[in-house]
């Protein structure tokens, strides 16, 4: 048996392969090595996961690990490989970014650019097996277009500064029962500013027939194809490279996923091949890694 691991800071989705082709999903809070110690993973993993696993454990042991996750970065996957070991003694452990997850779960083994939406945001150049080129994010104080943290920043500014009419203003703040000083201490004074904002940008999906906040869905994630998508794609001097023109595009997200229609719409504009939007890369993965399931031992 093999296990994979999508993880986020706030959820990790779990996929448990056996290889007469059955597969089980599971689900535990978020694992992060640049936020918590592998000593915390191993307790989260013993905790929450081996419950859930443990009456499937007659099929057989688990040989292989495969771990995609936010803050896997070079210097954190050792965290994460000695966490898995230490739980999972006897399987081989891999573990890499939740942008290589995107990339395979939304192109396989093909090349193109993976696109992930969610809180945050973040792109790659795929070559079918590694990132080989990436923009940087930046998080979203500096980057992070197209993601719901900023899509949030942007509508409060908007909503508060006046540029969105009085009536969507005062709806905004009575359904949330906000303040612009509740705000204002949530943003700059409480812990994950980030999530806050993000959890704000709801009221755009929910109210995305109004005009003003379909124009700053659709302007929110052309900013993203502008400073992100159109690298992978152009020169510096905006001539279209022949090796990359055909090249397709996949999201995942929940940001790509909720708002599909709008984001279909701008890739349809600027001309764009879209593979597939995704609200999670975990299917995806499921193929990219069949084959890696091997018959094993009773026990």
């Amino acid at each position: 048996m093999i296990l994979l691991a999508d993880s986020g800071s706030t959820k990790t989705h779990w996929c448990l392969m056996t290889a007469n082709g059955q597969s089980s999903d599971f689900y535990t809070d978020g694992i992060n090595p640049f936020q918590q110690t592998s000593d915390a993973i191993k307790n989260s993993i013993s905790n929450q996961l081996l419950p859930q696993i443990a009456r499937l454990m007659w099929a057989g042991t688990i040989t292989n690990i495969y771990f995609y996750g936010a803050g896997c970065t070079p210097e954190k996957i050792p965290t994460m490989v000695y966490a898995l070991q230490s739980v999972f003694k006897n399987a081989e452990v891999e573990v890499y970014s939740d942008m290589v997850g995107a990339a395979r779960g939304l192109l396989g083994r093909k090349k193109g650019v993976a696109c992930i939406l969610g809180t945050g945001s973040n792109s790659c150049l795929y070559d079918g097996e590694k990132i080989v080129k990436n923009v940087p994010a930046l998080g979203f104080i500096l980057g992070d277009e197209g993601s719901g943290a900023v899509l949030g920043k942007r509508l409060v500014a908007d909503l508060l500064k006046n540029q969105m009419g009085q009536e969507l203003k005062e709806k905004f703040l009575a359904q949330y029962e906000l303040t612009q000083a509740d705000i204002i201490e949530h943003v700059y004074r409480q812990p994950f500013p980030n999530r806050y904002l993000a959890s704000l940008s709801k009221f755009c999906a929910e109210n995305i027939d109004n005009k003003k906040i379909y124009d700053l869905v659709y302007d929110h994630f052309n900013q993203f194809v502008i400073r992100n998508l159109r690298q992978y794609y152009e020169t510096e001097d905006g001539v279209e490279m022949e090796e990359t023109k055909h090249m397709p595009v996949g999201f995942v997200g929940s940001i790509a996923y909720y708002y599909q229609d709008v984001l279909r719409q701008v890739l349809d504009d600027q001309g764009f091949a879209l593979a597939q939007i995704l609200v999670d890369p975990a299917e995806g993965l499921k193929e990219y890694h069949r084959a890696d399931v091997k018959p094993t031992t009773e026990g």
